[in-house]
């Protein structure tokens, strides 16, 4: 983290997104403020609370994918919630404390995959181990079917058994050998695999309803044999099984909650999509869910508060929140007075342009034309765009966006697959090895779809 400076941090984000540079700016710098704050006093630590902030732009613009890709970046806890689907309390639906038991799991689930890595080069050796047992298992003694004739006669050990042990464990040798040259890869062996079906109930949260997927053995611990089932596998495909299984074991998950918690509360960071769609006044009574009323439900989440988990409790003071909204219909100013004070960076994100999307079809890790590319090129063709064709597309995405609604850089995967409709379809049948598309080819196939805006009608 001390190397990642809040230019480090744009640098990365202009690898995946186009333009946007103040909203780049801000979340860098909020990212940056974490790392800060963890090199303070702890007398200290507690009283600088995170810097929300509060994206505004159309659809398609970057919001998200800021988000991610910088959560992704830092390897922090990071979840999305629409703000559309909680409901205010005593209506059913989503409760607004779900998203912080989201967090927590994801959390935990970060820590317990971190923790396995750490122990899946012994869980390996154990596999192999046991993969060896079954295989080639000990011959038993022979008991007799008589107890009491067991109490009073026990069976010696024959020495034939001993000698056959001996030649086992010489044969298991040269198995576990080619076991780990991988000569036996192939091989169906039958094992035993834990039954990890969970069941999901539906459980009442205060008076909502949430889901969990609860586990019976994690209520009642080992009071309950954990169920089993045979399956047959191939001994590749045993040896990750069995692997698994042992480095679940090996893991302490008194220890991964006790660090998952402490990640979620300390560096998680919870993205609020479509916070401008529970915005506005609320005329009348009635009914409906009041928009007003979401908006105060999340407000403790927001301003720091202790929210109970299956896990134990949970504090929300230095989660970030990063809330994003259009704001098309509604403004800004429409949101309660105490939601717009917990979010007190504001960035404006701009639309995109003819030449952002040249930048957008060519120069991201995951550019759109790139990712076209590698598809077709799986049957074997080499798909090339000349430079007047990256701007036809472009060209035909910004009018698209113009003239009907704007949805930003998702409007080039719809223009793409226009596109290239044709040639995904007939792809597996052509015999051509390199196919180009030009400018011409992109105006044939597009342009009869983009009108041109008439301005006559205007014209008195």
């Amino acid at each position: 983290m001390k190397e990642l400076t809040p230019k480090t941090i744009v640098e990365e984000l202009d690898k995946y997104i186009v333009g946007q540079k103040e909203a780049k700016k801000a979340v860098a710098i909020a990212l940056r403020n974490r790392y800060r704050r963890s090199l303070l006093p702890d007398e200290f630590k507690d009283e600088v609370k995170p810097k929300n902030i509060l994206m505004i732009g159309p659809t398609g613009v970057g919001k998200t994918e800021i988000a991610r890709r910088l959560s992704k970046l830092v390897d922090m806890p990071f979840v999305k919630v629409e703000a559309t689907k909680f409901t205010e309390v005593g209506y059913v639906g989503r409760d607004v404390d779900s998203m912080v038991r989201d967090l927590v799991e994801e959390s935990i689930r970060m820590v317990r995959e971190k923790k396995i890595d750490e122990v899946y080069e012994k869980s390996k050796e154990l596999a192999i181990d046991k993969i060896v047992e079954i295989m080639m298992p000990f011959p038993s003694r022979k008991r007799s079917s008589n107890p009491i004739e067991m109490l009073f006669n026990p069976v010696e050990e024959d020495d034939s058994l001993e000698e056959e042990r001996e030649h086992i464990r010489d044969k298991r040798k040269e198995l576990k050998e080619k076991l780990l040259k991988g000569e036996l890869d192939q091989e169906i062996i039958e094992i035993q695999v834990e039954d990890n079906y969970s069941s999901t109930v539906e459980l009442f949260s205060g008076l909502g309803i949430e889901e969990y997927n609860i586990n019976m053995g994690d209520i009642f611990g080992d009071l309950l044999p954990k169920k089993t089932k045979k399956k047959k596998v191939t001994v590749k495909e045993a040896k990750k099984i069995i692997s698994n299984q042992e480095a679940q074991k090996l893991i302490d998950m008194d220890e991964v909650v006790e660090i998952g918690i402490k990640q979620a509360e300390e560096n998680g960071m919870i993205f609020i999509d479509e916070i401008d769609k529970i915005a506005g006044k609320d005329y009348g009574g009635g009914p409906d869910v009041s928009r007003e009323g979401v908006q105060r439900d999340i407000l403790p989440i927001i301003e720091g508060t202790t929210v109970m988990t299956k896990y134990g409790p949970v504090k929300t003071d230095h989660i970030l929140f990063i809330a994003a909204g259009a704001f098309h219909v509604s403004k800004v100013g429409d949101l309660i007075p105490e939601i717009q004070g917990r979010f007190p960076i504001r960035v404006e994100l701009e639309n995109l342009t003819e030449e952002d999307f040249k930048a957008i079809l060519t120069k991201p890790k995951n550019a759109i034309i790139k990712q076209y590319k590698y598809l077709i090129g799986t049957e074997g063709i080499d798909l090339e765009f000349t430079d007047d064709a990256i701007d036809a597309i472009a060209r035909v995405a910004y009018l698209s966006n113009e003239q009907t609604e704007n949805i930003g850089a998702r409007r080039l995967q719809t223009v793409m697959e226009k596109l290239l409709e044709d040639i995904l379809f007939e792809a597996p049948n052509l015999d051509v090895k390199e196919i180009v598309i030009d400018g011409s080819y992109v105006n044939k196939k597009l342009m009869a779809y983009i009108r041109e805006k008439d301005i006559s009608k205007y014209i008195l």
